[in-house]
């Protein structure tokens, strides 16, 4: 769709769509240049869908949307296929932790720029670790890379 001189967009169900998508939408309109209206009709609020809709209501700031979704829906997988739900991760909020997560991640890329594979005898430990937890994921066989 895109029809700039749009000033107004109903969305019947709205519910039924995800962040994104009435995120995109509404962008869809109002670019012409005016001031424009999008509408959001529900039919329930039960579930999550009352949390997007407020936050639909609140900001049309991309970045606040994709943040309010990952609290609501959750990151899904590392490794896997699941686009939603909460990753295991045993101690850490990936919201409320986000800036010890960002040292961590930091620090776990030196560690593999000093020692790619993990062969030194100081990283035994987590290589075999890293090996357990992510066997599927072939972190150090060929077909990592």
């Amino acid at each position: 769709m895109d029809v700039p001189a749009a000033s107004m967009m109903v969305i019947e169900g709205a519910e039924r769509f995800g962040l994104s998508q009435l995120h995109q939408l509404r962008g869809r309109i109002g670019r012409g240049g005016g001031t424009s209206t999008c509408l959001l009709l529900t039919g329930t609020r039960a579930g999550d869908a009352g949390a997007r809709l407020e936050v639909m209501a609140e900001t049309t700031d991309g970045f606040k949307v994709a943040e309010a979704d990952m609290e609501i829906r959750g990151p899904g997988e590392i490794f896997g296929t699941r686009q939603a739900g909460l990753p295991r991760l045993r101690y850490a909020d990936l919201i409320r932790d986000a800036d010890i997560l960002r040292e961590a991640r930091k620090e776990a890329f030196d560690l593999l720029e000093q020692d790619p594979r993990l062969e030194r005898p100081e990283h035994a430990v987590t290589r075999s670790v890293l090996e357990a937890r992510w066997s599927e994921a072939r972190l150090f066989g060929e077909e990592a890379g």
